[in-house]
């Protein structure tokens, strides 16, 4: 079976990622953390968010990856954030801005590493949605977001993405944002497109997540709502999302 497959299986159910940044804690506590989250029942482990080189970056996805069964996927916010140890990656690029290195530059540094690893990719077509406030994402990659009111922009945006050969589509708020993906855009972009879709950014709560989910997201990513409010959270979003 391969990495896509495992990630969306043909039940089309929603299902619970979590985000986990190798910043935030010792691989021992990341490690952990993964643990909790296949036993509260989420779907995948992605390890990134920052944007910075992290020197145990192998260490802490060897840990992760040693601790659980869940796919360890890497979520890179560079090509610096690459890992043998891993499952696979989210192999982005910034369609909604127009910064040439996280459209296109980081990619082609990142390509002969990612052959040379041998890591299974899902090229994602990754679009940054307005949040009210500013994000780190946006900060970093020196782009505008898509405004949150504007959906079709965002399904011109997704058709772009599935003509030129993308797997996957990746609608982010961004960590730490004030609101999510609206539904509307969530569900307007799902009809314009086959691909699957994964939702995250500003999902706070299991009813968030719901919301998500019926509007026609594959994945829903959460991190900075299980940094602030504990594992309880994981188990409450996988519940919610059992129970459509």
């Amino acid at each position: 079976m391969t990495l896509f497959e495992r990630l969306f299986p043909s039940d089309n159910r929603s299902r619970l990622w979590v985000l986990i940044d190798p910043d935030s804690a010792p691989s021992a506590e990341l490690a952990k953390l993964a643990e909790a989250a296949e036993r509260e029942g989420a779907g995948a482990i992605l390890v990134g968010g920052s944007m910075l080189f992290h020197p145990g970056f192998d260490k802490d996805i060897q840990t992760i990856k040693d601790a659980i069964s869940l796919p360890v996927i890497l979520f890179p916010g560079s090509s610096r954030q690459l890992s043998a140890f891993a499952d696979g990656l989210l192999f982005t690029s910034l369609l909604s801005g127009r910064n040439p290195q996280y459209l296109i530059d980081e990619q082609v540094h990142a390509a002969p590493i990612v052959r040379k690893l041998d890591l299974e990719t899902i090229p994602t077509a990754y679009l940054l949605i307005e949040s009210g406030n500013i994000t780190t994402a946006q900060f970093v990659s020196n782009t505008n977001p898509i405004p949150r009111m504007k959906p079709m922009i965002a399904v011109a945006h997704v058709q772009a993405a599935e003509l030129l050969g993308f797997k996957a589509i990746y609608l982010e708020a961004g960590s730490g944002a004030e609101k999510s993906v609206p539904e509307d855009m969530i569900r307007m972009v799902k009809k314009a497109v086959l691909m699957p879709l994964i939702v995250g950014g500003g999902i706070k709560n299991a009813k968030d997540a719901r919301a998500a989910a019926d509007a026609g997201a594959n994945a829903i990513v959460v991190g900075t709502a299980i940094e602030r409010g504990g594992v309880g959270v994981i188990s409450e979003i996988s519940t919610a999302l059992k129970m459509l």
